[in-house]
């Protein structure tokens, strides 16, 4: 891990820690740059040469509204791996219980967009992919931690 990558690291748990959130303006920001570059900006995380980043298309469970979510992705076979960490806060995200009301959707890795179906991990599924993750970024053991027992959810994305 580089210098930059353990700045990150510590800067991302100290924020997670204390549950700022940088907000939909920032998120906005990444998507519009990783799009309009075709993911070449965007698509790391800072000082991490592993953890990816994709955009998750996803549909408003109540409201309907189309939104997309940079998130860090791991590759599991032809499918892909997100995990909803929301950096250890005592609830999931918006984007995955949107996800789990509408299944069907486009991922953005790079420049190439993948129509993908949403389904949780099971059990032994999710411990399977939850150690393969913390061994590539050592981020999601802090999130488990800060959960304070909040068991964060593992969503594959299969290809259809």
């Amino acid at each position: 891990m580089s210098l930059f990558g353990r700045v990150t690291l510590a800067g991302s748990e100290f924020i997670n820690k204390r549950g700022l959130y940088a907000g939909r303006r920032s998120t906005k920001v990444h998507v519009a740059v990783y799009r309009r570059t075709r993911g070449r900006m965007g698509s790391h995380l800072p000082g991490w040469s592993e953890p990816r980043i994709a955009l998750i298309d996803h549909v408003g469970a109540k409201t309907g509204t189309k939104r997309t979510s940079p998130l860090m992705y791991h590759e599991y076979g032809d499918a892909i791996v997100v995990s909803g960490t929301k950096g250890g806060q005592p609830t999931h995200p918006a984007w995955f219980h949107n996800l789990m009301a509408n299944p069907d959707t486009t991922i953005q890795i790079g420049a190439e967009v993948r129509e993908v179906r949403a389904r949780l991990a099971g059990d032994e599924e999710r411990d399977r992919l939850w150690r393969k993750m913390a061994a590539v970024y050592p981020g999601y053991d802090f999130y488990e931690r800060n959960a304070n027992g909040r068991k964060i959810p593992v969503v594959i994305l299969d290809p259809r």
